[in-house]
């Protein structure tokens, strides 16, 4: 049982007040871009879906999550678009149509609107605008809120996973875990084994290295990820290098200045693709970006290297599995620290399978 606190005790029983209102119909509003967003969210849907499991649940985020709303199925029902609006800078925002997508949002007729887009400082107004009969969500104190009974204070020091089960216990809703999770399907794997150059590769053989983030400085210099792939190349494994089509000439260079051969896949995986790959991989080294939480969600081990993001923010919850490294750019101890980690999770355990 979770047991709440005292300030928000009287608000547990909001699941059966809001059973009482017949809620068929919820719309989350989260259009952020990265992977990450979406991965770190999906304890709190798990926890609203089992408290709600026959409710259809929609999603209203950025085109390219449609694909993820769907192997969600079991917690998302439908995905609408999210339109743009002014002040949020993912999309731009249409303000000669923006009166039509909302009377559009309008008569979908949503019984609750979960605003999980953030603090709430632009988004509670769009979110209220979808004319939902309830909200709920997130407020930064002294900005709007929209309904101080159902409005958490945004919890800007927690990780990022909690942020949201605090919204879910406030709600009253019984949590179900803070896994994250990404379902494969057989496609995936099948797409994988298409590839030519990882198609004749044992599982647990490899080690996956991921040099790109969405900013530059998120990403840690590449003669430094060249040093540590090396390494583990001369432990046994295949080196693969991963990466966006845009991050392709940030691979090339980590090959170039690696004295072994790696394999570089920037740019020729999907999401489902790579998360097959990275599934049977024995590790991964990257930055702080979406594949560290893909990671998180496989149970794949990692070391991953912020340098400019926030690892109490960000960082896998799982310490033993997966390794954080803060590192500066200027400072070249920081190899040895991530080779340190690599060790630590995988040395032991080769030289035992790979003995002499």
């Amino acid at each position: 049982m979770i047991l709440l606190p005292s300030s928000i005790k009287s608000f547990g029983t909001l699941v059966m007040a809001l059973a009482d209102l017949s809620i068929n119909r919820i719309a989350i509003v989260r259009a952020l871009p990265g992977l990450g967003d979406l991965l770190c969210a999906v304890p709190a849907w798990r926890s609203l879906r089992a408290a709600f499991p026959k409710t259809q649940i929609t999603l209203i985020g950025l085109p390219w999550t449609q694909s993820v709303v769907e192997r969600f199925s079991p917690y998302l029902n439908r995905f609408l678009e999210f339109p743009g609006y002014p002040g949020i800078p993912e999309v731009a925002p249409p303000i000669r149509q923006l009166p039509v997508y909302l009377a559009n949002f309008q008569k979908e007729d949503f019984d609750l609107a979960l605003q999980m887009h953030g603090s709430g400082i632009v988004s509670n107004s769009f979110t209220v605008l979808l004319g939902a009969r309830v909200n709920a969500g997130f407020y930064l104190p002294g900005q709007y809120c929209p309904d101080p009974k159902r409005f958490l204070p945004y919890p800007a020091n927690e990780p990022e996973v909690w942020r949201h089960l605090h919204l879910m216990k406030f709600l009253g809703i019984p949590l179900q875990g803070t896994e994250l999770e990404f379902p494969l399907r057989e496609e995936d794997f099948w797409a994988l084994h298409n590839i030519d150059v990882v198609r004749n590769l044992q599982d647990s053989e490899y080690v996956c290295v991921h040099p790109g983030a969405s900013t530059s400085d998120r990403r840690w210099l590449p003669e430094k990820f060249a040093v540590v792939a090396d390494a583990l190349a001369r432990h046994g494994f295949q080196v693969i290098l991963t990466g966006t089509a845009a991050e392709a000439d940030l691979t090339q260079a980590v090959q170039e200045l690696m004295q072994t051969k790696p394999i570089d896949l920037a740019g020729r995986t999907s999401l489902g693709v790579i998360a097959a790959l990275l599934s049977q991989a024995r590790l991964l080294v990257c930055n702080d970006t979406g594949i560290s939480h893909l990671a998180a969600a496989l149970k794949v081990k990692s070391v991953v290297i912020f340098t400019a993001s926030d690892p109490n923010r960000w960082a896998p919850l799982d310490t033993e599995r997966h390794r954080v490294i803060r590192a500066r750019r200027e400072d070249d101890l920081s190899i040895n620290a991530v080779l340190n980690e690599v060790e630590d999770l995988l040395l032991k355990e080769v030289s035992h399978v790979r003995p002499g």
